[in-house]
């Protein structure tokens, strides 16, 4: 895969992320901060690490794959300039997740967290409210604190 077919792909994520989001959200007009791709293979894995890495750099390296800084990549939610390649894993099935930028975490989160589709992910030094649909290709998500800010990136 080359880089012009990954930007294309994170382009079609974050395009059907925003569709589901704007669906079952308010939230229209928050940019995106971050983008997965789910790799559905090894090979594909291998594929999009090394197209990902031409891009740019790795600034995290996780058990389930590397997060990269790559120079602003235009989307129908605004520039995107954190990508994670996520190594293959048997419960994500869709192609990719999309994580917005919220101005108010905290009453976004007491306005949907009862509502189908929405939950709660905590982890050790941040949270996220996962948004899913059966049947959709993408996943949405909503950090707090963002990921650019997680990573200490500008």
């Amino acid at each position: 895969m080359n880089d012009n077919k990954l930007k294309s792909l994170i382009q079609k994520i974050v395009k059907d992320a925003t569709i589901l989001k704007d669906k079952y959200t308010g939230q229209k007009n928050i940019t995106v901060g971050y983008v997965c791709v789910f790799a559905q293979n090894d090979s594909e894995y291998e594929e999009l690490s090394t197209a990902a890495e031409k891009m740019e750099k790795i600034v995290k390296s996780t058990p389930t794959g590397p997060v990269f800084e790559i120079p602003p990549l235009p989307t129908i939610a605004g520039q995107l300039r954190v990508l994670k390649i996520r190594l293959p894993d048997p419960t994500r099935k869709e192609r990719g997740d999309a994580d917005f930028n919220l101005t108010d975490y905290d009453t976004f989160k007491k306005m949907n967290l009862n509502k189908p589709g929405f939950k709660i992910i905590p982890r050790n030094n941040f949270e996220m409210i996962e948004l899913m649909e059966p049947g959709a290709n993408v996943r949405v998500y909503f950090s707090n604190p963002p990921v650019k800010q997680q990573l200490k990136l500008t």
